[in-house]
């Protein structure tokens, strides 16, 4: 892990730690915080339930965006958080398309990692990798196939793509 993304990281965890439940790391920096190399990360993805969005913008000083459609992910609130060295993207309602039809992420499992003595959480490595199989994109392939070398299990349900 970087330094750039460890600083980041620990940002994360101080500014979200009035927030006990209901938000992920996930992404390439979820990939890094279960302790395997995930390559260049050049932001990290803040997954909030939809009830907490408004207050964690609040807390984090950042207001929602106005994005343009994208063929495979949609979120009703999505936010840059631009103060750590690497960018935070915050997302709530997020889903994603899957033949044509939206499917909201929400993460079921929720492990907590400790960095700096800040608390951040992760899905457990096999949702994780689910989650890298249902998105499909080269880099997420990349992901899945760093969790799968660690030895991630497959997420029950969760065809390979």
């Amino acid at each position: 892990m970087t330094p750039e993304l460890r600083a980041t990281l620990q940002d994360v965890a101080e500014a979200m730690v009035s927030f006990p439940r209901d938000w992920w790391i996930i992404g390439s920096a979820g990939v890094a915080l279960h302790g395997i190399e995930a390559g260049t990360v050049k932001d990290v993805d803040l997954l909030v339930e939809e009830g907490l969005a408004g207050a964690v913008l609040d807390r984090l000083g950042i207001v929602p965006l106005d994005m343009s459609p994208d063929p495979l992910f949609r979120s009703t609130v999505f936010a840059r958080w631009m103060v750590p060295p690497v960018p935070v993207e915050v997302m709530a309602g997020f889903c994603v398309a899957e033949a044509n039809v939206w499917h909201p992420v929400k993460p079921r499992s929720r492990e907590r990692v400790m960095l700096g003595g800040g608390a951040l959480f992760v899905p457990d490595r096999a949702e994780l990798l689910g989650l890298f199989r249902r998105f499909g994109r080269p880099k997420d392939a990349a992901r899945a196939a760093a969790l799968e070398a660690a030895g991630a299990p497959p997420e029950a349900g969760t065809p390979a793509r």
